[in-house]
């Protein structure tokens, strides 16, 4: 049994599943445009960006769990809030070098977008955790 204590979460491996995450988002997201699935401009359908990060935070979760072993919803959370801290540095940077005053993405959806890929972390992690349990 696992168990879920913040001595057990590994930040460097935090670091690493969210970068896999945007990583394999990306790749999948490019795809899609390579195979004309998705236009090159315009809009995205938000039913491919929601399939991307999902499954891109999924592996992500689960190459953070297959490694670690232990704490998958507490590396689920970290993997979340390593999305807060690039989403703030990012405001910070942009901000100034576009001289922006900020990126108008509503609080909720914003909410929304970090706990969608808390969950896709923890059903990856989990996934991760209970395979490496059988062997």
């Amino acid at each position: 049994m696992h168990s879920e204590h913040l001595e057990n979460v590994r930040p460097s491996w935090v670091a690493f599943g969210w970068f896999i995450g945007v990583a394999v988002m990306s790749a999948i997201l490019f795809g899609l445009i390579a195979l004309n699935v998705v236009p090159r401009t315009g809009e995205i359908g938000l039913g491919w960006v929601l399939l991307s990060v999902f499954l891109g935070f999924l592996v992500g979760g689960y190459l953070t769990g297959i490694r670690v072993r232990a704490a998958p919803i507490l590396h689920a959370v970290g993997i979340g809030l390593f999305s807060v801290a690039v989403w703030f540095v990012a405001n910070l940077l942009a901000g100034e070098t576009l001289n922006a005053s900020e990126w108008q993405v509503p609080p909720a959806s914003a909410a929304g977008a970090v706990l969608f890929q808390v969950i896709a972390a923890a059903i990856g992690a989990h996934i991760a955790t209970k395979r490496t349990e059988v062997r």
